[in-house]
Parts: structure tokens; C-alpha cells; sequence
């Protein structure tokens, strides 16, 4: 764009000045805006982005607590389909976080150039990046709790707790979703997720208590597997089933914020990267 193209376009001088210059103010209705945008797109593809959603992890569910089930019975005090139903919440907030997060939004920067178009109205990186995150975090809070559903469908005891399953599900989501959009921006092509999704996720995935109790494993395990910001999720969720202590809940809860704040920073710093700069 020409000097004089812009001086005629205040609009357009506006919307390149958003880009490359310093940051403003953080605004909250650019955020809106982004999330209203995904609500008209998600109408469109509802049905099966939860199909996918709903039906993949309560499968997990019923296959592992009735198949290993049958055989293992009780673990860590717990009827096993209890101890897995409540574990399988949060696998189902990974799944449905991280891979949007990762996946989609590296469709949208490299190929259909979504994120360019954004750009040119008046929304920033942070606002963008947090936009998207916080979207994929509502339905990861939502999603979520499916597996709880069926769990209490088979014979786990509602409790009152369980009414904060969704807060912990959007919080872990969103940070979740942060980190696959910052993977996104790092990843140079789309054949390298593989590395992400079997080297990270998959680690994520399985070391975090949600099949078994972690203290089966070796202790250096136990200690690496507690910096899982999974696992985190997985001690709220089951803290909300079966009850918890008021300070180890406050420990798990600034570990998903020190988490959340992070993936943040990553997402955004190396979004502009992409982006911007």
C-alpha cells in the first residue's frame, strides 16, 4: 500500500498501523468479536464436531471401565469405572483443546489466510489469540463433561463438587488450546505436527493419572509427570467426584494458571512472530 493510498484510507492506514506497530490497549470487544464469528461457524458444523467429540472419549470410557474393569475392580480406593470416568473428563478437555487449537489454527494462518483478514480490522495478536483459545475452551468445558454424564449413568455418585467439572474443563481447555496454537506457529509445515501429536500429546495423554494411579510409577516419573498440566485437571476433577483438600485444590488450581499464563505468553509472542513480524 502507498503512502498516499493510505493517507486517502484512514481505515486502511488504521488497520496497517494495528499490525505492525506496538501493541495497545487489550480490548475485550475485538475478543467478542472472535468469538461471535466462531459461534456462526460452529452452527454450521455442530453435529459432527460433537459427535467427535462426545462419542470418541465415552468410548474410551466404557472400553477401558468395563474391559479393564472386569479385571482390575478397584483402584486407589475406587471402583475402577469411577476412577476412570473421572479421568477420561479430562482427556476429553485435551482432545477437544489442543488439536483445534493446534490443527485448525494452522489451517487458518497458512492456507486460507484467515488470521490476514482478521488482522485488517481492528483486533490485535492478544486479542486473536485469545479469542480463539477462549472459544475452544467453552466447548472443551462443555465437551468435557459428557464422560462424567455416562459415568454417573453407571453407578458414580453425583456430588456436589461436580458442579465445578466445567470451570476446571474451560480453564485446563484454554490453556490447552493456548499451547496448540503456540505449536502451531512453531511447527514449519504441517507434515511435523506428527512429531507434535506422538512426542507431546500422546505423553501428555497417557501420563497424567488417568488410567492409573501415578504412584505406580518410578519416582523420577512421578515427579516429571506432575509438572503434566493434565494431571492437574484430572486431581480437580476427581477432587470435585470424591472430595479434596481445600489447599491441595488451591496448589492444582495455580498450577493451571501459572500454566494458562505461559501458553499465553508463547501463543502470543510467536503468533506475531508468524503474523506480524
Amino acid at each position: 500500500m502507498s503512502v498516499q493510498e493510505t493517507a486517502e484510507r484512514p481505515e486502511a492506514a488504521a488497520a496497517l498501523a494495528a499490525r505492525t506497530g506496538p501493541p495497545g490497549r487489550f480490548e475485550l470487544a475485538p475478543v467478542k468479536g472472535v468469538l461471535t464469528r466462531e459461534w456462526a461457524l460452529y452452527r454450521r458444523s455442530w453435529k459432527p464436531t460433537t459427535f467427535a467429540s462426545v462419542v470418541e472419549p465415552v468410548i474410551f470410557l466404557l472400553a477401558f471401565g468395563f474391559g479393564l474393569g472386569s479385571l482390575v475392580g478397584v483402584v486407589a480406593g475406587y471402583r475402577y469405572l469411577d476412577f476412570i470416568g473421572t479421568g477420561i473428563v479430562a482427556t476429553s478437555v485435551l482432545f477437544t483443546s489442543i488439536y483445534p487449537g493446534l490443527i485448525d489454527t494452522y489451517v487458518r494462518r497458512v492456507f486460507q489466510h484467515t488470521y490476514d483478514g482478521m488482522l485488517a480490522a481492528p483486533v490485535d495478536v492478544r486479542e486473536l489469540v485469545t479469542g480463539e483459545a477462549a472459544w475452544i475452551a467453552l466447548r472443551a468445558g462443555v465437551y468435557g463433561c459428557a464422560p462424567l454424564l455416562v459415568a454417573i449413568g453407571f453407578g458414580l455418585s453425583p456430588a456436589t463438587g461436580m458442579i465445578a467439572v466445567p470451570l476446571i474443563a474451560m480453564v485446563t481447555g484454554f490453556g490447552f488450546a493456548l499451547m496448540g496454537i503456540w505449536m502451531s506457529a512453531v511447527v514449519p509445515s504441517i507434515k511435523t505436527i506428527d512429531y507434535v501429536i506422538s512426542g507431546l500429546i500422546t505423553p501428555i495423554f497417557l501420563v497424567a493419572g488417568t488410567f492409573f494411579p501415578l504412584d505406580q510409577l518410578p519416582g523420577w516419573a512421578q515427579t516429571v509427570s506432575k509438572l503434566n498440566p493434565l494431571y492437574h485437571c484430572v486431581e480437580l476433577v476427581r477432587g470435585a467426584a470424591f472430595g479434596i483438600d481445600t489447599g491441595t485444590a488451591a496448589l492444582h488450581w495455580a498450577a493451571l494458571a501459572a500454566f494458562v499464563v505461559v501458553a499465553w505468553g508463547l501463543a502470543v509472542f510467536q503468533m506475531r512472530r508468524r503474523l506480524i513480524d
